[in-house]
């Protein structure tokens, strides 16, 4: 991903809640038969402040991307959505799309079948208990077979990125005004309407404002 210092993501308490927020990656790696991507869950390391991750892969996804064996960049992406250059006013402008994306290069480890079952109950329990009652939320029942089983069909990671590259690209190139602009009909009920997009362009706002304050 191109970077630029204007549209730089480096907090990492930022990347850490992008990433928290959301879980849904692209695993891609460069194979002896060319570039592969799969799509994953993949979780912030419950028990590291940084931005290492946790995962697994369903077999044999492991040995197509050569699993601990070479690089892979790990792709989470936020919020993004069309932006109108009609919502600019009368100035020159073109389309654009705004989107907040985080990158993670490195070369995985792999998990111990202990601590890749823990991973995978931690992802229940972390979808589960949005489920609203009666149903309630879902448990890996309580069968040692069943469980080693489901375990068995996976292979569990942990990444410790040696490269970040994230990106915020939310009209900080715009002035004030037109920020606003483009918040409001992000936040209207036009086609383009982003409730999640137009969050993510209010806290960047205010964060700026915050800090040439």
């Amino acid at each position: 991903m191109r970077q630029n210092p204007s549209f730089a993501m480096t907090d990492p308490a930022e990347l850490r809640r992008i990433i928290e927020l959301n879980p849904w990656a692209t695993l891609v790696s460069d194979t002896a038969d060319g570039l592969v991507a799969s799509h994953y869950v993949v979780l912030l390391d419950d028990e590291r402040d940084d931005l290492t991750v946790v995962g697994h892969v369903g077999r044999p996804d492991d040995l197509i991307h050569g699993l601990g064996d070479r690089e892979i960049l790990l792709v989470f992406q936020g919020p993004h959505g069309y932006v109108s250059p009609g919502w600019y006013g009368d100035v020159q402008a073109v389309p654009t799309w705004n989107h907040v994306s985080v990158h993670l290069s490195g070369v995985p480890e792999i998990l111990s079948d202990e601590e890749n079952l823990r991973v995978l109950e931690r992802m229940v329990d972390i979808f589960e208990k949005r489920m609203p009652s009666p149903r309630g939320m879902w448990q890996l029942p309580n069968d040692d077979a069943f469980v080693n089983r489901l375990a068995a069909g996976t292979v569990g990671f942990r990444l410790t990125p040696s490269r970040v590259v994230a990106k915020r690209k939310l009209s900080q190139n715009k002035p004030a005004e037109t920020v606003d602009e483009v918040i409001a009909a992000l936040e209207g009920e036009g086609p383009y309407a982003d409730a999640a997009l137009a969050a993510e362009m209010r806290r960047a706002r205010d964060a700026r404002q915050g800090r040439d304050a």
